[in-house]
């Protein structure tokens, strides 16, 4: 079972190539949490996977709210990894991960990072990755995932392949915990109406269905569902819409795009 969270498409990408290699079966986490509170309790010989792209050097909120309405019932021989994706690096996202697997009883045996195309472009030194570099690291992406994909095959434990970065505290719990605490929000998402063609992308790219559109136009519910992800940013083909006004003269970027 391979639970993922996955906004510009980058984790789905590998969490998709993951169930191939594994033969098992895919999750989206934004569905399950409609469903409610889940118990799911796993076949001998199935591993459980997680896969997110890290947000603000930490675990997508989503991701923590899915854990901790969850349920999973392990056998003794489940094999328990978690593969994120991340535009540098990761700070101490797989231990705050692991703390909330704790709670559950469970604990990634091993785990990996993918340094995947940068797609966050709301702070002032974000940006898009240029082409060149996008293809580098997709290039450099897929030949690291064909190897932990076979490791993952062969269940192995103890593996810890990721790029914490210089300062893993400081990202994480200075940096990472004020962009989640203040920085997860729709309302400063706005939509040019004359740009805007009604295409509908932004509203089908939304991984929690907090965009819909109203006369044609993209509308956010500040109800707490959006991760900030900024799919419908990047799917918008007129580049239309934008958070704040930091984004107007940004890039765009979601896996595929070309």
């Amino acid at each position: 079972m391979i639970c993922y969270f996955s906004g510009t498409g980058n984790t789905r990408w590998a969490a998709e190539r993951l169930a191939e290699v594994t033969g098992e079966r895919l999750l989206f986490i934004p569905d399950e949490m409609k469903k409610g509170p889940r118990d799911y309790t796993l076949k001998d010989g199935e591993r459980l996977g997680f896969c997110f792209p890290v947000h603000g050097w930490q675990p997508p909120r989503i991701v923590r709210r899915f854990i901790r309405r969850s349920t999973f019932r392990t056998q003794a021989d489940t094999y328990v990894y978690v593969l994120v994706t991340c535009g540098d690096s990761i700070g101490r996202t797989m231990e705050i991960l692991n703390s909330e697997l704790a709670a559950k009883g469970i604990r990634a045996q091993s785990v990996f990072s993918l340094t995947m195309p940068e797609s966050y472009v709301c702070l002032p030194f974000m940006y898009t990755d240029k082409l060149e570099r996008e293809h580098e690291k997709i290039r450099r992406a897929t030949r690291e995932l064909e190897h932990y994909g076979n490791m993952i095959w062969a269940r192995q434990r103890g593996l810890t392949h990721t790029v914490r970065g210089v300062t893993p505290w400081t990202f994480s719990h200075v940096l990472g915990a004020f962009f989640n605490s203040q920085m997860i929000t729709d309302r400063k998402f706005t939509v040019d109406a004359d740009r805007c063609i009604h295409c509908g992308r932004c509203q089908k790219a939304c991984p929690t269905g907090d965009v819909r559109l109203t006369g044609g136009l993209p509308q956010w519910q500040h109800d707490g569902s959006c991760t900030n992800c900024l799919a419908c940013y990047h799917h918008c083909p007129q580049h239309a819409i934008n958070y704040g006004k930091i984004t107007r003269k940004r890039g765009q970027y979601y896996f595929g795009h070309e």
